[in-house]
């Protein structure tokens, strides 16, 4: 019988919004987690993007892979289509994790970024992640709640990201100047 897993690394991860039988700890290689999304819509605005995360080449990223009972794949999937695609930044891929409780391997539809899109921000330095984040506010909320939910959900999964603690770490440090 053919399973169906879909690979969250962002707020995915936390707020899934779809059905799922199953969720498990699990690991993509090639791929790994970056602030590397102008958002335009759900963090941000084009005359003030906040940043998001997508999955970009190298590495590899921990996150969360969720079952999808069959008869709810295409529920599902629509519904992360609409979510995930509003700008077509990402690329839909079924692509190979390993789930780390069970230790096996399935194949996960997952959000790559499209480095060929306008809204790839590429690598930015810390401080210009941070200006992004602190000011991002979009459909969905706040630039800076993405970012520290999903610090906090990665903390709680026992995971460090050294790139989303340095930036968290560096608001918390704007926020400290500006009020003295």
């Amino acid at each position: 019988m053919e399973q169906f897993w879909i690979f969250g690394y962002g707020s995915l991860m936390w707020r899934p919004g779809f059905a799922y039988l199953r969720s498990e700890p699990a690991r993509i290689h090639g791929y790994h987690r970056s602030l590397c999304v102008y958002s335009f819509v759900h963090r941000g605005t084009p005359k003030t993007p906040g940043l998001v995360l997508g999955l970009d080449r190298g590495g590899s990223c921990h996150g969360m892979a969720f079952e999808i009972a069959p008869e709810r794949w295409e529920e599902a999937i629509a519904y992360l289509r609409a979510r995930e695609q509003v700008t077509s930044v990402y690329v839909e891929l079924r692509k190979r994790v390993k789930l780390l409780d069970s230790g096996r391997v399935a194949e996960a539809t997952t959000y790559v970024v499209d480095r060929a899109h306008p809204q790839y921000a590429g690598v930015l330095d810390d401080d210009v992640l941070a200006r992004h984040v602190a000011n991002g506010c979009g459909v969905s909320g706040h630039c800076i709640e993405y970012v520290r939910n999903t610090v906090s959900h990665l903390r709680d999964m026992n995971i460090h990201d050294p790139a989303l603690e340095r930036v968290m770490e560096r608001i918390a440090g704007q926020a400290a100047r500006s009020s003295s």
